[in-house]
């Protein structure tokens, strides 16, 4: 930021612009305590790893690294558990050892976790045999069960959406330090199922020649690769809320900066990245990396105001940019955005998300998304930006270690009835392990296939 924007720029300064998708509190004084209270705790990340990510986007934008971000559409309280978080952690593990042998680039794990507890909706009220009430907006603002009691919004979630994404990053640090992500041994993260998974073979192929590759080095240099015993870890989440981003945003002396230290890597959605609003207002003045999502709907000077606004500068390892179009769309859209970025000659970091465009309804209501689209959009994304000259250095997913049944397609052939069995999300359908799988070995295989040509 410049220096006169940090002059004029506070935690606050979001408050005098219109904001969208804020619960609407009964007791502002409730409120109130309840932001002070949060200010006061302890942050749930720090400075130093913040500034270690933007050192990683930094390459990631240059094509020296590729950047996995992945979780659940949205978290809930009650899915805090030990289990469920190392089956995030697994999966996110496992793709990442398939990725960084097909595009031999280091590759930056950010999670979906840890604070992904605010949705947008698209109404502000749900109606249900005729009895109107605020929409579910995440386990942070309100809860799901359809009675008044239930759906009013509750300044004390905040608090216990701290809570429990402090939980979260507290057991995902012990278990990368205590070595759970050792590659010497990524055999130790295989989830139940993955001898049922067609893929099984390749990936443990895989899995082989990169603890093989790590014992001939260390055993001809006759030294120990100490990165390869951990790996470094970012958490994410859409900067929804703006009370509870702002309570945890801090200003450090030491590097003359403010940081939002809820997360790492926080991202403004489609529905808020109005240049003029509130979300895009507060992410201006914070020195974490920002996201976007970029739609169809993104104007060309749209974007250029939110580029110049967030990052008037031009640093590095600033923006990410997360085009979300829909495979049957991706070829009309992507290269005029590209065309646009690269006469501003601001750097970004271009990544995909493949999940978004591809929503559709099925018999009966259900929303699902098929593989064969998410997979056929980041194929495309790859082509266009090598087309265009540009780097494609990202993709954003929503997936889960569970074997739901929440997307059609894959190695096991799953159709629109197959969603009754395991259909477990509470907003949008997620790829579970055995298609994650396969969305990271085709990515791995399109880089091998690339750099054969």
């Amino acid at each position: 930021m410049s220096s006169a924007g940090k002059s004029t720029w506070k935690p606050d300064s979001w408050q005098s612009l219109p904001a969208i998708q804020q619960p609407a509190y009964a007791d502002s004084a409730h409120v109130d305590r309840v932001v002070a209270q949060l200010g006061k705790l302890p942050p749930l990340v720090t400075s130093w790893e913040i500034e270690a990510l933007r050192e990683k986007i930094v390459a990631a934008q240059q094509g020296r690294a590729f950047v996995l971000q992945g979780g659940d559409c949205s978290e809930n309280f009650d899915e805090c558990t030990s289990e469920n978080i190392v089956r995030k952690l697994k999966i996110l593990l496992q793709m990442s050892v398939v990725m960084t042998a097909g595009l031999t680039r280091p590759i930056i794990r950010i999670g979906r976790m840890a604070g992904q507890f605010a949705k947008p909706r698209s109404a502000d009220m749900e109606k249900r045999d005729g009895v109107s009430l605020p929409s579910y907006r995440g386990d942070l603002v309100n809860r799901m069960a359809f009675n008044r009691s239930d759906r009013e919004p509750d300044p004390e979630l905040m608090l216990r959406g701290y809570e429990r994404a402090a939980l979260t990053v507290n057991f995902i640090r012990s278990l990368i330090d205590g070595g759970f992500a050792d590659l010497h041994h990524p055999e130790n993260w295989d989830l139940d199922f993955v001898s049922h998974s067609a893929s099984a073979a390749e990936y443990h192929y895989l899995v082989e020649r990169i603890a093989d590759s790590l014992d001939f080095f260390e055993s001809i240099t006759g030294t120990k690769i100490n990165q390869a015993q951990r790996v470094d870890f970012y958490t994410s989440h859409e900067a929804l809320h703006l009370l509870y981003e702002q309570a945890q945003t801090r200003f450090l002396e030491h590097r003359d900066e403010w940081y939002n230290l809820t997360t790492h890597f926080p991202w403004i959605g489609m529905r808020t990245a109005d240049p003029g609003g509130a979300h895009v207002e507060y992410c201006r003045g914070i020195r974490n990396p920002i996201g976007i999502k970029v739609g169809s709907g993104m104007t060309d000077e749209d974007l250029q105001h939110l580029i110049v606004t967030l990052n008037p500068n031009g640093e590095e390892g600033r923006l990410a940019l997360i085009h979300r179009f829909g495979a049957g769309h991706i070829d009309e859209h992507l290269p005029r955005l590209i065309k646009t970025v690269t006469a501003l000659e601001v750097p970004v970091l271009w990544m995909c998300d493949p999940m978004h465009g591809n929503t559709e309804s099925v018999t009966g209501g259900r929303k699902t998304r098929r593989l064969d689209n998410i997979i056929g959009e980041i194929e495309s994304a790859f082509r266009i930006h090598d087309e265009a000259g540009s780097i494609l250095s990202g993709v954003h997913l929503e997936l889960t270690g569970d074997h739901v049944t929440e997307c059609v397609g894959g190695a096991r052939g799953l159709d629109e009835q197959d969603l009754e069995r395991a259909y477990l999300t509470q907003v949008d359908p997620r790829l579970n392990y055995e298609q994650a799988m396969e969305v990271a070995l085709r990515i791995a295989d399109r880089a091998t296939a690339t750099r054969s040509a």
